[in-house]
C-alpha cells in the first residue's frame, strides 16, 4: 500500500511534510561549515579560488539568523567545527538541499551526481532517524538525483531537471516513489551551459516566490517547463542577463520562507527590485565569501523538513 498523500499545508501537529516551495517554512535542516569546507581544495571541489574562512562563517551565520527570524525551527545536521565529524571530507555538505528530498509522506534519500557528495546521504539518513521522519524511498545505482533539480510546481506536480546531476535512471526511480504519494513527475532537459564541472541545477534557472509567481532566467529555462507553469497559473519574473552572468545564476537562488517573503543574495539590485516590485518582501544577506565561490545559494543551504500554515495561523 502506498503512503497516503497530504495537502500542500501541513496538518496540525505535523513534524514533517513538504509539497511546496513557498508554503511557510516551519522546520529546516542546516549544517554549519566545518574544516572540510573551510580548508577545501578549490580545484577538487570546483570552488572559485581559496575561501576566506572567517568571512564565510560570518555570512553563513547571517543566513541562519534570517532563517530563524522567519519563524522556522532549525535542525542542525551533525559534523560542525566542534565535533568529531569536522574532518569528514564533505566540503559540499553545507548545501543540505541536495542529498535528500522531503515529500508529504516522508524523505527520499537521493544519490548526488557529484560523486564526492555521495557520502552526505548517510548524514541525512541519520538526521531522519533522529527526528523520527520516515524514509519512503532511496535512489540506487545507476540512478543519480540531486535536490537542486527538483521543483514543486504545485502540491501534486514535481518538475525535475535532467542534466549532469540527475539522470534518467534517477528520474525513473523518483517517478516510481512519487507515484505512491499521488505526485506526478515531469522531466525537462537542462542546457549544457558551462559543462559538467559547473553546478547548473533546475533551481539555478527558476525559483518559486508564491503559488502564482516565480523568478526565472528565460534564456535557459526549458520551454516545456515554462508552458507547464503558465498552464498552472504561475507568472515568471524575468531576471536580466548581466546579473545572472555575474552571479553564476545565484541571483535566482532565492529561498521563499512564505508566499512572497524570501531570502536572497545581496549585490544584485535589479533582481531584488524585480521581486519587490511584484510585492515580495526580500531579505538580503552578504554572500560573496560563501555562496558565490562555492556555487550554492540560500535554497541550497537549507533543507525544508516541514512547510505549511501553523495550526494557530489566521488570514490577515
Amino acid at each position: 500500500m502506498g503512503v497516503p498523500s497530504r495537502s500542500i499545508e501541513a496538518a496540525a501537529g505535523a513534524s514533517f511534510g513538504v509539497a511546496s516551495m513557498v508554503a511557510p517554512l516551519r522546520r529546516v535542516a542546516m549544517r554549519r561549515p566545518g574544516r572540510a569546507t573551510l580548508e577545501a581544495d578549490p580545484a577538487r571541489w570546483h570552488y572559485a579560488g581559496p575561501l576566506e574562512p572567517e568571512r564565510l562563517l560570518g555570512q553563513f551565520e547571517a543566513l541562519a539568523a534570517h532563517v530563524a527570524a522567519s519563524g522556522a525551527e532549525i535542525e542542525w545536521i551533525g559534523g560542525a567545527v566542534d565535533d568529531d565529524l569536522a574532518d569528514d571530507d564533505l566540503a559540499d555538505s553545507i548545501f543540505t538541499f541536495d542529498a535528500s528530498f522531503m515529500t508529504p509522506g516522508g524523505a527520499i534519500l537521493l544519490r548526488p551526481g557529484k560523486a564526492l557528495r555521495r557520502p552526505e546521504v548517510r548524514l541525512h539518513e541519520a538526521l531522519y532517524a533522529r527526528l523520527g521522519v520516515p524514509v519512503v524511498g532511496a535512489i540506487a545505482p545507476p540512478g543519480v538525483a540531486e535536490g537542486g533539480d527538483l521543483l514543486w510546481v504545485d502540491d501534486r506536480t514535481l518538475a525535475v531537471g535532467r542534466g549532469f546531476r540527475t539522470n534518467q535512471a534517477g528520474i525513473d526511480q523518483l517517478r516510481g516513489i512519487l507515484a505512491l504519494l499521488g505526485v506526478e513527475l515531469h522531466a525537462f532537459d537542462l542546457p549544457m551551459w558551462n559543462g559538467s564541472a559547473a553546478c547548473l541545477h533546475l533551481l539555478s534557472l527558476v525559483s518559486p516566490l508564491d503559488r502564482d509567481l516565480a523568478l526565472a532566467y528565460p534564456r535557459l529555462l526549458p520551454v516545456a517547463l515554462h508552458a507547464l507553469m503558465r498552464e498552472r497559473g504561475v507568472r515568471c519574473l524575468e531576471a536580466d542577463d548581466e546579473e545572472f552572468e555575474a552571479s553564476g545564476g545565484l541571483n535566482l537562488n532565492v529561498l521563499a520562507t512564505a508566499p512572497r517573503r524570501c531570502i536572497a543574495i545581496d549585490g544584485f539590485p535589479r533582481t531584488a527590485r524585480l521581486m519587490r516590485d511584484a510585492g515580495c518582501e526580500v531579505t538580503l544577506f552578504p554572500a560573496d565569501a560563501l555562496c558565490l565561490p562555492c556555487e550554492g545559494g540560500p535554497t541550497c543551504l537549507t533543507l525544508p523538513i516541514l512547510r505549511g500554515e501553523r495550526p494557530d495561523a489566521h488570514p490577515a
